[in-house]
């Protein structure tokens, strides 16, 4: 655990590294508190099988720089529940309260729902510690996967970054990979400000229209438990030629490292909205900067699910919850959109300087 600790942590975290497990229920489980100088950690709980402590780790940082971007008085921290999210709901129950029961005591860290789990996954866990967001309405909670809150700060992040990519949205094709909660709902307010959706995958294969995907029938298909690859408006496509369809806005909201020194050659588009969490090699955001294509970060562009969360932790409601993303998500674009310019920093450089001055800052007022 200490070499783990000292090969991936900072000046500024991670400050724990819980590995969890409970054999007789079959839980293995891995929590990164990374920094709470701004305040409790907020951040999503994701089950995958493959999950592993460096993923989470580089997602409680990206929570971290995400929280403090955003101005919310909370720090980042993230968890995984190595577990295929497939499994019977019963199952899935009975590993998500187990997870819920270990991290009583955690105080410093409020989980939420990610990738694998949902509001209902968040509602055991509130029924367990009486610590979570992202919960059912019944309970008070802003459901941000159904009202597609980081679905709509990714359309308010595209709307202040496309003149300066040199796009409309108007017109403007779409592409997103990983047409879950937040592929869908970016898709959807990407629509309503003019965009169509021309290709979107999901784990079991890929969809294409150069035309346009009728969206509202692909999302019912998709709800229906089918893959898009077998949507009827559409030709399959292989996941991996995903990346080389033609667009102006290419969505990665899937797993982290989708787009890799090995495929970002491909892309054709002009904008990337990061959806997803480190969605990017670091090689690939290099590349893309070099080669004129505008890839707005990940805690910049898909900070609208946190923001809703911490609005609902802090007893708001829903309407306020889209106004804070509305505002929260435009200033930060355009701040970081004006670091490129003014400083010749890649994008994600101009967004870890302005998220880490504000951590830095409030370490500052820390007790040595």
């Amino acid at each position: 655990m200490d070499i783990v600790i000292k090969n991936m942590g900072d000046e500024l975290g991670p400050e724990k590294v819980l590995l969890l497990q409970q054999p007789q229920v079959g839980l293995y489980a891995i929590v990164v508190v990374d920094n709470t100088a701004c305040g409790p950690a907020i951040g999503g709980v994701r089950m995958a099988p493959d999950v592993g402590v460096e993923e989470v780790f580089r997602l409680a940082r990206a929570m971290t720089f995400k929280n403090a971007a955003a101005g919310l008085p909370h720090g980042g921290g993230k968890a995984g529940i190595i577990a295929d999210p497939s499994r019977s709901p019963a199952e899935k129950e009975r590993l998500v309260r187990a997870f819920a029961r270990l991290i009583r005591g955690l105080t410093e860290y409020i989980p939420g729902p990610d990738m694998g789990l949902n509001e209902e996954s968040m509602a055991w866990i509130k029924d367990e510690i009486d610590r979570a967001v992202g919960l059912p309405r019944v309970l008070g909670g802003i459901p941000l996967d159904e009202i597609g809150a980081t679905g709509f700060g990714l359309a308010v992040a595209a709307a202040v970054a496309a003149p300066v990519a040199g796009i409309r949205l108007d017109g403007a094709r779409v592409v997103v990979q990983g047409f879950g909660a937040v592929g869908q709902h970016a898709a959807r307010f990407l629509q309503e400000r003019g965009a169509r959706l021309v290709a979107a995958a999901d784990s079991r294969g890929a969809v294409y229209n150069p035309r346009g995907l009728a969206l509202d029938a692909l999302i019912e298909h998709k709800r229906g438990g089918a893959s898009v690859a077998t949507f009827a408006g559409g030709n399959a496509l292989a996941p991996a030629q995903l990346v080389g369809v033609e667009c102006e806005i290419w969505v990665p909201a899937a797993r982290p490292d989708v787009l890799t020194e090995a495929n970002v050659g491909q892309l054709q588009a002009r904008l990337i909205l990061q959806g997803a969490n480190i969605p990017a090699t670091h090689g690939a955001e290099c590349w893309m900067h070099e080669h004129g294509v505008l890839s707005i970060p990940d805690f910049i562009a898909n900070a609208g699910g946190v923001i809703c969360a911490s609005v609902e932790y802090h007893g708001g409601g829903q309407a306020q919850a889209f106004a804070a993303i509305e505002e929260r998500i435009r200033a930060n674009t355009a701040a970081v959109l004006e670091g490129v310019k003014r400083d010749g920093l890649l994008p994600r450089e101009a967004a870890n300087r302005l998220a880490r001055s504000r951590v830095e800052e409030a370490q500052s007022y820390r007790r040595a």
